[in-house]
């Protein structure tokens, strides 16, 4: 009898201490502020104006918006395609990689697959290997610090520098690169920094006083595997770079999750264990605390702070706009929108205020945060943490 009585005193402790632990997990996350969210979509496609789906990059410009296609650099204006430029108006090539706007001159830098173009009062002057110090014609990334435009390309890294005219370029003979082929740069001023994604090659810093550079690749040296998580780059497959001078953190984008690093320690996300929509990310893109993933599962965004997710994708079914939270916690709250994402493969984004836009595979997307329809969508959130459920809520608009 002693026995039973001791086995049921402490399976009732036990069950007391699970039940101050729920209640505590619970209150915190109550406690975790409601992150933004994106209400309404407007997209851009081929029926609209677009001059071929597959958009590549996505610039702001003030109130307009550039963005790179398969077939064409694109200008929005006025909430429509104003403009179409291609090869035939003076572009270098038709499918566009990357856009840079120099914020002194209100210049476009654009990154092509047959040189770099850079526009100015209205024309062209196109930059190639043969005309040149250009390293490669496959170019990928383009980035303007002041009189600098760095380039990124399948051959490497080339700086021009346009008071003086000259070209200089890494390569595999005289930089750290494990793999040449160079996908984006990102500008880190207030540390001294710029940053590469390195295809195969890992994560490079390059110091701007020292004039060293630096290569930061996958720890545990496993392709398919994450030993150690926290110990270093993800993965050495980088599709792309972001600088958040706020934080003074750099995201690395790979195929294989998401590494931060703020010059001291590493920060890895998988989906497996966070609330990353997918593990494959074609780029990053931050600001604040927020960190915006690209990935082949829609767009999947980060709260540094609070470690809260929140996940944009269209219904396969229905054709709506899916919003997913994932909170602190690890519970989360599905939310229904009557537009969505004009597709689900995200290759990049940008900013514009509070609002964002989103190239993807079917076409650019133009993302409005609205404050009222983000409050009723918050408001119909039926039991919203729910451990282990998920809790639906549908905005009313349109339904």
């Amino acid at each position: 009898m002693k026995r039973i009585l001791t086995a049921n005193w402490l399976l009732a402790l036990a069950g007391a201490a699970l039940t101050a632990m729920a209640l505590a997990g619970t209150a915190r996350a109550a406690s975790t502020p409601r992150p933004h969210l994106i209400t309404r979509w407007e997209n851009f496609t081929t029926a609209n104006g677009m001059p071929d789906a597959k958009v590549f990059c996505v610039t702001v410009d003030g109130e307009r918006v550039w963005a790179g296609t398969e077939d064409g650099l694109v200008l929005i204006e006025h909430g429509k395609v104003a403009r179409v430029f291609k090869t035939e108006d003076g572009l270098a090539h038709r499918v566009v990689m990357g856009i840079a706007l120099d914020q002194a001159t209100g210049d476009l830098w654009i990154a092509t697959f047959g040189g770099v173009s850079h526009f100015s009062g209205g024309r062209f002057e196109n930059f190639t290997n043969l005309t040149s110090g250009l390293l490669n014609d496959i170019c990928y990334g383009i980035a303007v610090q002041d009189k600098f435009v760095w380039v990124t390309t399948t051959a490497g890294v080339s700086r021009y520098n346009t008071y003086t005219g000259e070209w200089t370029n890494w390569s595999e003979k005289n930089a750290p690169f494990h793999e040449p082929w160079t996908y984006g740069v990102a500008i880190a001023d207030n540390i001294g920094k710029i940053y590469f994604a390195m295809w195969g090659g890992g994560l490079i810093e390059y110091d701007q006083v020292q004039k060293y550079m630096k290569a930061y690749t996958d720890p545990d040296e496993e392709m398919e595997l994450v030993l150690f998580k926290n110990q270093g780059l993800v993965h050495i497959i980088v599709s792309n770079v972001a600088y958040n001078p706020d934080t003074k953190m750099v995201w690395a984008s790979t195929y294989f999750g998401l590494s931060g690093y703020d010059g001291r320690n590493w920060h890895n996300y998988l989906n497996k264990d966070s609330g990353l929509a997918s593990d494959f990310i074609n780029a990053p893109k931050t600001r604040r605390n927020e960190v915006w993933n690209c990935t082949d599962k829609g767009l999947s965004y980060l709260d540094y702070k609070t470690n809260t997710w929140v996940n944009y994708r269209p219904d396969k079914n229905t054709g709506h706009g899916e919003i997913e939270i994932v909170w602190p916690d690890k519970t989360k709250t599905k939310l229904e929108t009557p537009t969505a994402l004009a597709h689900n493969y995200i290759l990049n984004m940008d900013f514009q205020g509070e609002d964002i836009w989103v190239a993807t595979a079917q076409g650019l997307s133009h993302g409005i945060r609205e404050i009222q329809k983000e409050n009723q969508l918050y408001a119909s959130a039926r039991n919203r943490r729910s451990p282990g459920k998920d809790a639906p809520a549908h905005s009313q608009e349109g339904r």
